[in-house]
């Protein structure tokens, strides 16, 4: 009886693993294209009421449209005159509005055009002993010093900044992800870390 209940529970389990990931990837481009669409509403709406085009047609001309656009752009913007023009513009207008020094660095790091602050991994010794915590590097400093975020586990989203010398930070080529799984774990699977920095150590 107790082989059958098992069976039943591993079936549904594994169909679980294959319906669930499918399933989340599905509502998350559907919410996705939600997003899209009601970003570019009012341009499909103008398309629309100039043209007899389907609805779904206007909305991929409008995307179209819109990576032309990006492309047209960023072939005058590797040009000497507009890199010039929009450093001025930059300059004299956009960094004086509200936010947009944020949103730029935000979308930087989103497109891949600046390494991400959470892309550097390293364990430090925030009490200056042999201590040490799992930390991600945030910024590097011209005197040699590093700003670290030392996330709490098993909830990464809060944490402490510290501000430490270069002695006191131990670079470690781990990825992100991994540092976060043995954080989110509370400390599960941290020998791989300490493996990983003996061997930097050693190299």
């Amino acid at each position: 009886m107790n082989r059958i209940k098992q069976f039943f529970i591993n079936t549904i389990l594994g169909g679980l693993l294959v319906i669930l990931p499918v399933a989340l990837f599905l509502f998350i481009m559907s919410w996705v294209f939600g997003i899209v669409r009601a970003a570019i509403a009012p341009l499909t709406n103008e398309l629309l009421e100039r043209t007899a085009l389907p609805e779904i047609v206007a909305d991929v001309i409008v995307v179209l449209a819109l990576i032309l656009l990006c492309f047209v752009v960023g072939m005058v913007l590797r040009t000497r005159l507009g890199k010039w023009i929009y450093s001025l513009l930059e300059t004299k207008l956009l960094r004086k509005a509200p936010g947009y020094g944020i949103i730029k660095e935000t979308v930087s790091q989103f497109i891949g055009k600046k390494k991400s602050p959470f892309s550097a991994t390293a364990l430090v010794q925030i009490f200056g002993n042999d201590t040490m915590v799992s930390a991600f590097i945030t910024d590097e400093h011209s005197d040699g010093s590093f700003t670290v975020f030392v996330p709490t586990g098993p909830n990464p989203t809060s944490g402490n900044i510290y501000h430490l010398p270069s002695r006191q930070v131990k670079k470690i080529d781990a990825p992100a992800d991994e540092m976060m799984r043995s954080i989110i774990s509370c400390g599960a699977g941290s020998s791989e870390l300490l493996k990983r920095l003996k061997r930097d150590a050693l190299n």
